[in-house]
């Protein structure tokens, strides 16, 4: 997974769907300081200096997914109390329906208070219910499931054992997301797997599947071994196993196992770092990446997680400068078209000049380098338009281009002069002005004004275009017939 590849994703969050059934809490947090000892009692005294408020258990899943830049609703269940109109004003300050959010006046909405100092925790107190559902709020929450199952594209259960995942609104659930297709995602608690039959993946740590399977998880056999077990026992397709700093391993029905090693980062705090790897899990898979490379990016969202105290969020930007880091090669400036876009209208909003040139550039010469290096200087920022090789065949014949496409970029975003390249498969890079918006239109000053594609346009909006000349002689076609010459005489 690379970091155009994890650009473009989040680029099309906001088209992802998702719901979140689960048990919903709050996390309050008082961070003080200790520096004495009680009169009364041999315990700490804190100070509290700042306190907060979030969204924990399921709340903390639906908070990392909007995050992500996904949309979210929430279907569960909590108390007619004040916390839990305290909830359903921190969904609402970040756009998550809440239609599907049932109050019920015999609950009580769970709440846990952790006292914080020196960056440690002092201590944690819970109020929470942990009975299982009255049979008309079950019936409320798998009749809306039913309702509106086909409505998303994956429903994620996240049980943390409180009373709202019973047995039976989790198996109307999975049927209702049967029906609809939908991938239905599960972070498990207890020892009884089977009660989640029928999901599409669980994401249990170590621990967990330890006591879900009997197994104690020393090595690659009893992790295995351990996995048979609860695939078996839930009938699952995928199983995602998190191993704390050994990474996590992926099993799938029938297909290879994939171990994913963990991304080197200083633990600081693993809690709510589950309700990361789920959020990141259900964004990968609705974008329609395969389930490893969907584990993958849950892997590194884990490992920034864990770099933060208590249960927070991990932004987009933050994985994809991690993914960064693996790809210092000029990996780093090839975008998508869509990426791109968004990228080329922040920099004009920060005033800067967007130059914008195209071509094949195959085997790149010093007449290339001339050129790009002058229309680099018409602005602040030059863009390159690149041809795809089923373009280049089109346009220059069946044996070029000589370079692969995905080289030819490589190669271009390593010169200075460029800032960022993206393929474009047109015969004309039409379509991409019109995405771009490109301050200035560069061509080569062997063509005419009338003849530069994409000039009305660029006029139309105030821009302009620049004939750059070339230096003369130099061109992939003379080095072909050199080449040609030289050694077909030989």
């Amino acid at each position: 997974m690379d970091r155009k590849t994890v650009e473009s994703l989040f680029s099309h969050a906001a088209e992802i769907r998702c719901l979140v059934v689960g048990d919903l809490m709050l996390d309050e947090y008082l961070w003080g300081k200790a520096e004495r000892i009680s009169p009364e009692a041999p315990v700490q005294v804190v100070d509290v200096l700042r306190e907060e408020l979030r969204l924990g258990g399921a709340g903390n899943v639906v908070n990392n997914l909007a995050a992500l830049g996904a949309q979210v609703s929430v279907c569960s269940v909590v108390g007619d109390d004040p916390n839990g109109w305290s909830l359903l004003q921190e969904f609402g300050k970040m756009d998550v329906a809440v239609d599907a959010i049932f109050l019920d006046p015999t609950r009580r909405t769970s709440r846990k208070t952790r006292v914080v100092a020196a960056n440690q925790q002092i201590v944690r107190i819970d109020r929470e219910s942990r009975e299982a559902l009255p049979t008309s709020f079950e019936s409320r929450v798998c009749d809306w499931v039913a309702a509106h199952a086909g409505e998303f594209q994956v429903i994620v259960l996240s049980d943390y054992n409180k009373g709202v995942l019973t047995p039976s609104v989790i198996a109307s659930i999975v049927a209702s997301a049967a029906l609809s297709g939908t991938p239905v995602l599960v972070d498990p608690k207890g020892n009884d797997y089977g009660r989640y039959g029928g999901a599409t993946l669980l994401t249990p740590n170590r621990k967990e599947a330890e006591a879900a399977s009997g197994v104690a998880i020393r090595d690659v056999t009893t992790l295995t071994q351990a996995a048979g077990i609860i695939m078996d026992k839930a009938g699952l397709q995928h199983l995602l196993i998190t191993r704390s700093e050994e990474g996590m391993s992926l099993f799938s029905k029938g297909g290879e196992v994939v171990h994913i090693p963990t991304v080197a980062r200083e633990v600081f705090d693993v809690s709510g770092a589950g309700d990361t790897v789920l959020a990141a899990l259900a964004v990968g898979i609705a974008s329609g990446c395969a389930m490893a490379e969907a584990a993958r990016l849950a892997n590194v969202a884990a490992g920034i997680a864990v770099g933060k105290l208590g249960t927070s969020i991990v932004t987009p930007q933050e994985i994809i400068d991690v993914v960064a880091l693996s790809h210092h090669d000029s990996d780093s400036k090839i975008k998508s078209r869509d990426v791109l876009a968004l990228l080329i209208s922040a920099e004009k909003g920060r005033g800067k000049q967007v130059v914008f040139t195209n071509g094949c550039f195959d085997l790149l010469h010093a007449g290339h380098v001339k050129y790009l290096q002058k229309a680099r200087g018409l602005g602040n920022l030059l863009v390159l338009g690149l041809n795809s090789d089923a373009s280049v065949r089109r346009l220059k014949g069946a044996k070029r281009p000589l370079i692969c496409e995905d080289e030819r970029a490589h190669i271009l975003a390593a010169l200075d002069c460029i800032d960022y390249v993206t393929i474009f498969d047109e015969d004309t890079p039409l379509e991409l002005i019109k995405s771009l918006k490109p301050d200035i239109l560069a061509k080569g000053g062997d063509y005419s004004l009338d003849g530069v594609v994409g000039r009305e346009i660029v006029e139309e909006y105030g821009g302009r275009v620049e004939l750059v000349t070339f230096v003369d002689g130099k061109s992939t076609s003379n080095i072909i017939d050199k080449v040609l010459e030289r050694y077909s005489q030989e």
